[in-house]
């Protein structure tokens, strides 16, 4: 994991951004959406001139190893990723800023901090990469039962612990963030397969307690399909889930965790299914003279069974917001991946195309092959519905 920290405010590591070329056609996307020219602007404070309060308490010397109270971690531990959110943040507003913020490097240490913050009746928020859009790594302080703040972060339980290999699991510590638990899976030939939008800025722990999706269409698409045990530590002890393939007796355990925001304790290590990594891709952009007919297009998808990668729509705007088409169109982007066998005649998908309205095909990747069929109604359609394709 690069050892850049996270910008105490926004997306990204210090030193990352947009370049200008990027600024300049994000913002001429937004002159053309407002019909503008000018736009007024706020200047988000730097690190130094935010005002934060005085910490409510001192950790104990034994804790005070991987605690700390220091401007920039108390700062980048106040809010997550929402627009609510980043709003506050640009007005200066870091009054639920944490008074202090834990990095533990084991189970232990975790305890330790769990009995503290109770003792001293401080709320201890669980903290993964702060990607949270719905309050969920932002401290509470009622002044009644909590009159105090602790972050606890877990970037320092970032190993891949143990692969096994014939059953296709791993062992992973909960602060792994997504590319360092991915790169140490590689190795081994494997991949999680499981890519929310906050990727590269959200940890393992982080995706099993919000209960988080990916970006992959069909079949495994939620977190909860790659768990296969948990090692939680509550305000009682460790807890660890059994390691089963399956299982029809009851409630599963596992589901309380999953989802819980950290309510029920510390999500500390997980086994979890692995995927081959793939080999094998294709795939294709679709256009659509309305978001109702690609809607249509991928409820067919759906029902045909052929459970693509990815199979994602862009309506028209956002489609133009991110130069994907000119506003005129939705796209559909439909992938198929495979770390098995390659994208034979029997998977294709097949195109419907009329003389005098089909669209640009290119090849993708190389020995990508599309099927083409007439029909005599002189509509170009996907699965019954009007398109265009760019292959």
């Amino acid at each position: 994991m690069t050892d850049t920290r996270l910008k105490h405010y926004g997306w990204g590591r210090e030193g990352e951004g947009m370049s200008e070329e990027e600024r300049k056609f994000v913002l001429g996307r937004y002159h053309v959406k407002f019909g503008t020219d000018e736009f007024d602007t706020v200047a988000v404070p730097g690190l130094e001139e935010l005002s934060l309060r005085e910490p409510r308490i001192v950790p104990p010397a034994s804790l005070a190893p991987f605690c700390t109270s220091e401007r920039y971690d108390r700062a980048a531990h106040t809010y997550g990723k929402s627009y609510p959110d980043y709003v506050r943040a640009m007005l200066g507003n870091y009054d639920s800023a944490p008074d202090v913020v834990a990095y533990p490097r084991n189970e232990s240490e975790i305890s330790a901090v769990m009995d503290w913050a109770g003792s001293v009746g401080a709320s201890l928020t669980p903290f993964g990469g702060g990607s949270s859009v719905c309050g969920g790594v932002e401290p509470r302080v009622d002044g009644i039962k909590h009159k105090a703040a602790v972050s606890l972060d877990l970037r320092n339980l970032s190993k891949v612990i143990e692969v096994d290999s014939l059953s296709r699991v791993a062992s992973i510590e909960a602060g792994a963030y997504g590319p360092f638990l991915e790169n140490q899976l590689k190795p081994h030939n494997f991949t999680l397969r499981h890519f929310p939008q906050s990727f590269e800025y959200s940890t393992l722990g982080g995706w099993i307690a919000t209960r988080s999706g990916g970006h992959f269409a069909s079949l495994h698409t939620h977190i909860d399909d790659f768990v296969e045990s948990l090692r939680v530590v509550t305000p009682a002890g460790v807890l660890e889930t059994r390691r089963l393939p399956g299982s029809g007796a009851g409630p599963s355990p596992d589901r309380m965790f999953i989802g819980s925001e950290g309510i029920l304790g510390v999500i500390s290590r997980a086994w979890m299914r692995l995927q081959p990594r793939p080999k094998f891709r294709a795939g294709a952009s679709v256009r659509f003279p309305s978001f109702f007919d690609a809607a249509c297009a991928v409820r067919a998808v759906a029902q045909a069974g052929l459970y693509p990668s990815n199979c994602r729509i862009l309506d028209p705007q956002e489609a133009f917001n991110t130069g994907a088409a000119d506003g005129s169109a939705a796209i559909m982007v439909l992938a198929f991946e495979s770390g098995d066998h390659p994208w034979t005649p029997g998977s294709r998908v097949h195109l419907s195309a009329a003389p005098t309205t089909a669209g640009r095909r290119s090849p993708r990747q190389p020995g990508t092959r599309i099927s083409k069929a007439r029909q005599a109604s002189g509509a170009t359609r996907l699965f019954g519905c009007p398109m265009r394709a760019n292959f």
